[in-house]
């Protein structure tokens, strides 16, 4: 059998030659990259090496840029409270997108009630933030601007060049969060002229619990996690010097093949959406124009509730996400459709199918083979989909 794992924009499985380089700073060489005694330096040695290699991943212009954090949420937070803190502590204007992972979204809230001014830039129908909204937007008193530059949920990559050099323009900083790029598609952090980058290890088959912050030399930072000063007083706490090596060789291995498996993604990915479209009616891709992730198909499936596809997929050893809420505990839609304009009722029958490494043209070819009955089903039980969807008063996106 195939792999029935569809999920990988949640999570990876950690590649082999991964952990084969972490294991040694588990055992053999578990110093503490802080001691002075011989088994600390061979550990901040290694650190720094994984450092300097995250750093070329990244396209970083030197290492010290690079500040090693438990993951992307963590990044996503230093980057709002450790920049806001130093250059506008009594408050300033922030502007983050309607659409944006929660790490940033709830940061940028939280922040709205504690005194900063708040803008969210809608992305358009096309699942893209534009420039020209987000440089509506800048006033004189932006301090920081953070877009994604992929979304987690549709796919879609923005333009963060060209929306950095509109923020840089009025002198505000510019972050973006770039777990899902990461491997997948060309990133550099120079190129883009960002001075802030957030990552993450387990979305490329490296460890869970690691990740970066990119912090461009000469950005003014006040920690946000206080306590020895390690990472030269920007991230105090003792380093994760496994899960770095580990980060680092992650990144090393997915830029190795990173073209090659674009284009193979890209055409399962298409062959997702073709299979699905081609044999059901209302269903649709979510974003069809501009650049996309290769490896990720977002799905309206209209007359279905995403949960019921879910949970049924899942019986038959399939696993994907729904881009509604529900399964945390909220009956809302994904705040992602919502905000490119998808209809509450047809958002609420969203998938997102994400692929890796190990999928092959078969394990497509079964996913939908197993898909077609299940939604056919379900809309044979709905007592609404008719009414709502087919005939000329249908609902639409």
């Amino acid at each position: 059998m195939g792999s029935r794992y569809f999920d990988h924009a949640a999570t990876t499985a950690m590649d082999p030659r991964v952990t084969q380089a972490m294991m040694p700073y588990f055992t053999e060489q578990f110093g503490n990259p802080n001691s002075l005694y011989t088994l600390g330096r061979d550990a901040a040695r290694a650190l720094e090496d994984a450092r300097t290699r995250v750093a070329a991943g990244i396209g970083a212009a030197q290492p010290a840029e690079v500040v090693f954090t438990s993951g992307g949420s963590e990044s996503d937070n230093e980057a709002f409270f450790s920049i806001l803190r130093k250059v506008a502590p009594e408050g300033g204007h922030i502007i983050t997108s309607a659409y944006e992972h929660d790490a940033v979204l709830n940061t940028a809230k939280w922040l709205a009630k504690h005194g900063y001014d708040l803008d969210l830039v809608r992305p358009r129908k096309d699942g893209h933030v534009y420039a020209d909204d987000v440089g509506a937007l800048i006033c004189k008193d932006t301090k920081l601007v953070s877009i994604m530059h992929s979304n987690n949920e549709i796919g879609a990559i923005n333009d963060i060049r060209s929306i950095a050099a509109r923020a840089h323009e009025a002198g505000a900083l510019m972050h973006t969060d770039a777990v899902q790029s990461l491997g997948k598609v060309p990133f550099s952090v120079v190129d883009l002229d960002v001075d802030l980058a957030s990552f993450t290890a387990h979305k490329l088959h490296g460890p869970k619990g690691v990740g970066a912050l990119y912090l461009k030399r000469g950005v003014r930072f006040d920690a946000l996690i206080k306590g020895g000063g390690q990472e030269t007083r920007r991230r105090s706490g003792t380093q994760n010097v496994a899960g770095a090596v580990g980060f680092a060789t992650a990144i090393e291995l997915a830029l190795a093949d990173r073209d090659s498996e674009a284009t193979r993604l890209s055409a399962l990915r298409d062959r997702v959406i073709d299979g699905l479209t081609s044999r059901l009616e209302n269903v649709q891709a979510t974003v069809t124009q501009g650049d996309r992730l290769p490896n990720l198909a977002s799905l309206l499936v209209k007359g279905v509730e995403g949960e019921s596809m879910l949970l049924q997929l899942d019986n038959l050893g399939f696993s994907v996400s729904t881009g509604s809420a529900c399964s945390s505990g909220s009956l809302e839609p994904s705040h992602v459709l919502l905000a490119i304009g998808v209809p509450q009722v047809i958002a609420h029958g969203s998938l997102r199918v994400s692929l890796g490494r190990d999928n092959t043209e078969q394990d497509v070819d079964d996913f939908i083979e197993a898909l077609v009955p299940i939604i056919e089903k379900l809309r044979a039980m709905s007592p609404v989909y008719t009414k709502m969807f087919c005939g000329p008063d249908a609902i639409t996106f």
